[in-house]
C-alpha cells in the first residue's frame, strides 16, 4: 500500500502541484506560531513543550485519523494516506527555482540566475562569481531534494511501518520547517531555548533520513568515492546531516562542493579538494542522480510490498 500511496501522490503532485499559499501549509505555519507565541517562556523545557506540541500535535492527529480510518475502511485509509503525501512529498515544492536558474544560465545570463538564487534563498547572490553561483545552486538543490523527498519518503515508511500511517512525513516536514522558522529575530524571538529545541530536533530527526539519501547517491553515483567522501569529509561540507548529504553528493558526481579552509596546503588537502570545480554540464548530473535515486527507492519499495503480498 505504501509504494502505491508514494507513486501516486508523486504523479499528483507533478500534475498539479500546490501553491506556496495553500491552506494546508498556510495552516500549519500559523499553528507553529500560535505555539510559540503562547508556550515560548525563555526556558528549555518549555521550548522542548513547544516542539513537541508544534510538531508531534499535527503528526499524532494525522496517525489517529489514519488509524481510525483502517479500522471502517481501507480505502479511506488510502486516500487520507494518498493525501498527507501529497501536501508533505514531492519535487515540484523546489525544483521551480532550480530550472529557472539553470535555464537563465544555459543562455549566460548570470546576472538573472543571480537574482533567482537570492529570491530562492533570500540572501544577497549579486557578487557570487559563477563557479560559486554554480556551488550554491547544486548544494541546495541536492538539499532540498532530500528535505522535500527522500526525507520525507525515508519518514514516512518507518512511521508505516510502524502502523501510524503518514504521521512520519508531518513529523519530517514540521521538524524541518520549525529548524527553519524557529531562529532568533532581531527582536529577541523565539528564544534561545526554543531555537536551541527546534535545532536539536530536527538533527534527531534527520539524522537516518540524511543516510540513507547520502546511500542512495552513493549507489547511484560513484560509490568510492561518495562513500569515502561522507566517511571522511561531512563535517568539512556543513554541520550535522546537511555535511553527510552534500559530501556523497559531491563524491558521486565527482564535484567540488566544500571550499577549501584556509591555509590547507596541498599535503593536507582533503580528497574532495582535488576534484573539478562545479561547471554547468553539473546541473544535468545532479538531476540525473536525483532520478536515479528516486528510482532506486521506489524499486526497493516495490519489492519489498511485493514480498509482503505474497507472504
Amino acid at each position: 500500500m505504501s509504494f502505491f500511496a508514494i507513486l501516486i501522490a508523486l504523479l499528483l503532485e507533478q500534475a498539479r502541484p500546490l501553491a506556496h499559499d495553500n491552506p494546508v501549509h498556510a495552516g500549519l505555519r500559523g499553528w507553529a506560531r500560535t505555539v510559540r507565541r503562547n508556550l515560548d517562556a525563555g526556558q528549555s523545557a518549555h521550548g522542548w513543550g513547544a516542539w513537541a506540541l508544534a510538531a508531534g500535535g499535527p503528526s499524532l492527529l494525522v496517525g489517529l485519523v489514519y488509524w481510525g480510518l483502517w479500522q471502517f475502511s481501507t480505502v479511506l485509509a488510502f486516500a487520507w494516506m494518498v493525501g498527507v503525501l501529497y501536501v508533505t512529498l514531492g519535487f515540484r515544492q523546489f525544483s521551480h527555482h532550480f530550472s529557472e536558474i539553470r535555464q537563465a544560465l544555459d543562455v549566460g545570463d548570470d546576472v538573472a540566475a543571480r537574482d533567482k538564487l537570492a529570491q530562492w534563498l533570500q540572501v544577497d547572490a549579486s557578487s557570487l562569481p559563477r563557479t560559486e553561483l554554480l556551488r550554491q545552486v547544486i548544494e541546495h538543490s541536492v538539499l532540498s531534494a532530500h528535505r522535500h523527498v527522500f526525507g520525507v519518503l525515508v519518514a514516512f515508511v518507518v512511521f508505516w511501518v510502524l502502523g501510524l500511517g503518514p504521521a512520519g512525513a508531518v513529523l519530517y516536514r514540521m521538524a524541518e520547517y520549525l529548524s527553519r522558522n524557529w531562529r532568533v529575530r532581531p527582536d529577541g524571538t523565539p528564544s534561545e531555548a526554543l531555537r536551541s529545541a527546534a535545532a536539536q530536533a530536527w538533527q534527531w530527526v534527520d539524522h537516518l533520513p540524511a543516510r540513507v539519501t547520502a546511500l542512495g547517491f552513493a549507489i547511484v553515483g560513484n560509490f568510492e568515492e561518495a562513500v569515502a567522501s561522507w566517511r571522511g569529509d561531512a563535517e568539512r561540507f556543513a554541520p550535522g546531516s546537511d555535511g553527510v548529504v552534500l559530501a556523497a553528493t559531491s563524491g558521486a558526481l565527482n564535484v567540488r562542493l566544500a571550499s577549501q579552509p584556509e591555509g590547507s596546503g596541498p599535503a593536507d588537502d582533503a580528497d574532495s579538494s582535488q576534484r573539478p570545480e562545479p561547471q554547468l554540464a553539473h546541473l544535468g548530473s545532479v538531476v540525473g542522480l536525483v532520478w536515479r535515486s528516486v528510482v532506486l527507492w521506489m524499486l526497493l519499495l516495490a519489492l519489498l510490498t511485493l514480498a509482503r503480498l505474497v507472504g
